[in-house]
C-alpha cells in the first residue's frame, strides 16, 4: 500500500460497483468514503473536504448531473475535481458532463478499475 493521504468520495448507488472501487482505491493508498445517492453525497461534501469525487449519473433522488451542477455552485467545492463514472455513453451525455465541469468522463464498461485509478491519479496531478 502506498499512502497518499488523498480523500476520495464515491457517489454510486450500486453497492457492488462502489465496493469494487473502494477496494481498488484503498489498495493504492487512497482514503475512500461512499455515498449511495446524490443527496447523501452532497450532505457528505458539506461536512468533509475531499480531494476528488467519483460520480455516477443514474441514481435515485438526485442524478449525477444535478449533483455536479450543485457542486460547481458552492465556492468551497467548485474546485474539487469530479470524475464521472457511468454507463451513459451517448455523446450528448458526455458533452453535458464535461460542460458542467467534470474533469473527466469514464464509461464503466470501457475501463478497468486499474485504468480508473490511473485516471484519478492524473486528474489529481493536474488539479
Amino acid at each position: 500500500m502506498k499512502p497518499n493521504n488523498k480523500k476520495v468520495l464515491i457517489i454510486e448507488d450500486d453497492p457492488f460497483i462502489a465496493d469494487v472501487y473502494v477496494l481498488k482505491l484503498e489498495s493504492e493508498g487512497y482514503d475512500v468514503e461512499t455515498a449511495e445517492d446524490g443527496l447523501q453525497g452532497l450532505a457528505m461534501l458539506k461536512r468533509k473536504k475531499y480531494d476528488i469525487i467519483l460520480l455516477d449519473i443514474l441514481m435515485p433522488n438526485l442524478d449525477g448531473f444535478k449533483v455536479l451542477e450543485r457542486i460547481k455552485l458552492i465556492p468551497d467545492l467548485s474546485g474539487v475535481p469530479v470524475v464521472i463514472l457511468t454507463n451513459l455513453s451517448q455523446k450528448k451525455d458526455i458533452k453535458k458532463g464535461l460542460d458542467l465541469g467534470a474533469s473527466d468522463y469514464i464509461i464503466k464498461t470501457k475501463f478497468t478499475p486499474t485504468e480508473v485509478v490511473k485516471t484519478i491519479g492524473k486528474v489529481l496531478k493536474n488539479s
